[in-house]
């Protein structure tokens, strides 16, 4: 990519065309002025060293050592090229609940949002580590793969809905398989999965999953987002207007937060389990336990720094202006006598 540092310089180059039509306006009334004074042929020989090319050699040299010297300020630059760096830091894959259930608005504004602000704030507080994202309901799907590329999880983030996974349900326990094969090959340590759910899970053994993981050494951590006492989960009934979503006998369906499998879980992963409220969601604890993982060294690849590439453009102006000053106005008496092309009559 391209770019200027400094683009505001550019307006200079404006004033060089209006140089030039001053230039050559005093040159056309020079002319004219000669005209009237005698023949330009007479006055010719009786001034053999004037010259009419030097004067407008000279200023094209002068205009464009400006205009060289005007793109060298204004900075270009070459950049967006990626290169390895080697970082110590750990791995962390996030696996995010999008089932129905967390649309409850027992936390404010609902579990979800609520949710994707803590991942937020997680991803502003990393520095070199990686991360990756997924997202599950009764299946599981990766989001963002791991990556140390903060801007692009945000970004991921806010994306993320209900709608997002086609199969409804909580498969706590695929979220947790993908996230395993999430993660790095290369390394066998350093290695966190946070489960972020409600908790209500139908479809699979999730607290046997975790216990695998913790043993290929995976750190597992759960937050339970919800209240005890549950919550309606809303819907756009067929008027437009706000409902609850309701059993086949017509009563509303309250979800609550199932916080004891969320803590054989976190037990089974060697992890820690925390539950969110509407105050806060325990990010500092969960850094604390990450902190603990041991840091290894990572290489990432990141897009380089721009190249400044002002210098050879400084160059050129600063030569083309030497160049200016070398040149005198008059013929040079030494030099007139040799004559390159044609011979002498």
């Amino acid at each position: 990519m391209f770019r200027f540092g400094h683009p505001e310089y550019l307006y200079g180059l404006l004033v060089i065309p209006v140089f030039l039509l001053i230039y050559w306006y005093s040159r056309m009334r020079r002319k004219k002025a000669l005209k009237e004074f005698g023949n330009p042929e007479l006055l010719a020989e009786l001034m053999p060293n004037v010259s009419g090319t030097r004067p407008t050699l000279k200023y094209l040299f002068l205009m464009l050592g400006m205009a060289f010297i005007i793109l060298g300020l204004s900075q270009p630059q070459f950049g967006s090229k990626l290169k390895k760096v080697k970082r110590k830091g750990v791995e962390v894959v996030i696996a995010l609940d999008v089932s129905n259930s967390m649309l409850a608005e027992d936390i404010q504004p609902n579990r979800l949002e609520r949710s994707k602000r803590a991942i937020s704030k997680m991803v502003e507080r990393m520095h070199d580590d990686r991360i990756g994202l997924l997202v599950f309901a009764g299946d599981a799907f990766v989001q963002l793969p791991i990556t140390n590329d903060y801007a692009s999880a945000k970004l991921f983030l806010e994306s993320v809905n209900t709608g997002i996974v086609p199969v409804q349900g909580t498969a706590i326990g695929k979220a947790i398989e993908l996230g395993m094969r999430s993660f790095s090959p290369d390394t066998e340590k350093n290695k966190a999965l946070i489960i972020i759910t409600d908790g209500e899970n139908h479809e699979d053994d999730a607290v046997a999953i975790a216990a695998d993981a913790a043993e290929k050494g995976i750190i597992v951590h759960t937050i339970g987002m919800g209240l005890p006492q549950g919550a309606p989960i809303p819907v756009v009934n067929e008027r437009g207007q706000k409902d609850y979503r309701r059993d086949k006998n017509g009563k509303v369906v309250v979800t609550k937060l199932n916080e004891d499998m969320l803590q054989q879980i976190a037990a089974a992963g060697k992890g820690i389990y925390i539950r969110a409220n509407n105050s806060k969601i325990g990010l500092s604890r969960l850094f604390d336990e990450m902190n603990k993982l041991e840091k290894v060294e990572m290489e990432s690849k990141v897009y380089s720094e721009y190249d400044e590439q002002f210098q050879v453009l400084l160059a050129l102006g600063i030569f083309f202006l030497l160049l200016e000053a070398v040149i005198l106005e008059r013929k040079n008496k030494w030099l007139k006598k040799y004559r390159l092309f044609g011979t002498k009559n």
